[in-house]
């Protein structure tokens, strides 16, 4: 392809590159005009301003290679504070960044138009489009069951902001009976009980996930596991019934390490459910067992979203 061919190209015609930027690895793909992953490569993280910088540019080149040329936009998905009008990030605790002008300093680098989301916003893209198709329709909700509890609000394909950037920050909604101290400052947050991180707290095993030990020791009748599992999956409901009344999606995303259970976190989940329909019709005509998935966690959920969520330049 020559150099006038490129330039006449439209940015659906060429490629995007995405990236997931989490606080040990970074990943970034290579997603072609009709959104198949044409390459993938996986870096260590590494921490500082510099440095995330550094490995943004190196990662976009490797992962593009001799497609560089071609490469319309690149997408980012990082934890912390995100403004993605302006691709500046803030408090990324993991990785050492107190502000960062992310998005304007790897696109002068790049020479490419580079858009920041936070990570669970460009999840939520990527877990829309993966399970609700390449085009999704309506409202799809994405529950992050990571370190934290966060909730990433998808509408026809475009994630939503709200105004100060906080929508779908659940985990920090102080309603949990327990009311166990967060780190926010608040007591009863729901991510102190669900979160991925909080279980592990609560469950502490070595050498495997705690959430599939704690559901098979329950299941075997251990009074201690059957306390914390009713424990967290009250606050996981709590959860699903705060997405799921707030913005009523026809798709609630389960996703996030803790997903990685599998279908024994849906069945936990919907055995909590059938319990409080048991005495709420309202509940039960709602149908919310028939609206919650699990994102497709073998796949780079992340980086995609972080592809598809950046605007065409």
């Amino acid at each position: 392809m020559t150099v006038q061919d490129t330039a006449q190209q439209t940015p659906a015609d060429r490629f995007r590159v995405g990236i997931d930027i989490g606080g040990t690895k970074i990943e970034a793909v290579l997603v072609d005009p009709q959104d198949n992953v044409r390459n993938d490569v996986r870096i260590p993280a590494r921490r500082g301003n510099a440095q995330v910088i550094d490995d943004v540019v190196s990662i976009t080149h490797e992962v593009a290679g001799d497609l560089f040329d071609q490469v319309a936009t690149v997408g980012i998905g990082i934890p912390g504070q995100v403004n993605p009008e302006t691709g500046r990030v803030d408090n990324v605790v993991n990785l050492d960044i107190d502000t960062l002008e992310l998005g304007t300093e790897a696109g002068k680098r790049l020479g490419i138009p580079v858009h920041v989301e936070n990570d669970v916003n460009a999840a939520a893209v990527g877990a829309a489009r993966m399970v609700g198709g390449s085009h999704p329709e309506g409202t799809i909700v994405f529950l992050n069951f990571g370190t934290g509890l966060a909730a990433g609000i998808v509408v026809d394909g475009v994630v939503q902001h709200g105004f100060s950037g906080a929508a779908g920050e659940i985990g920090h909604i102080p309603i949990d009976p327990n009311r166990f101290p967060c780190p926010c400052g608040q007591s009863g947050c729901l991510e102190t009980v669900c979160s991925g991180a909080s279980v592990g707290r609560h469950w502490p095993v070595e050498g495997k996930p705690p959430m599939p030990d704690l559901i098979e020791c329950a299941r075997r009748g251990e009074p201690d596991a059957q306390r914390i599992l009713v424990m967290v999956t009250h606050a996981i409901v709590d959860a699903v019934q705060i997405v799921a009344q707030s913005y009523d999606p026809r798709m609630i995303i389960f996703g996030g390490g803790m997903a990685k259970t599998g279908q024994p976190l849906i069945d936990v989940t919907l055995d909590e459910l059938r319990v409080r329909e048991r005495t709420c019709p309202f509940l039960t005509g709602l149908h919310l067992g028939e609206r919650i998935k699990l994102a497709q966690l073998d796949q780079p959920v992340g980086a995609l979203g972080a592809a598809w969520a950046a605007p065409e330049a």
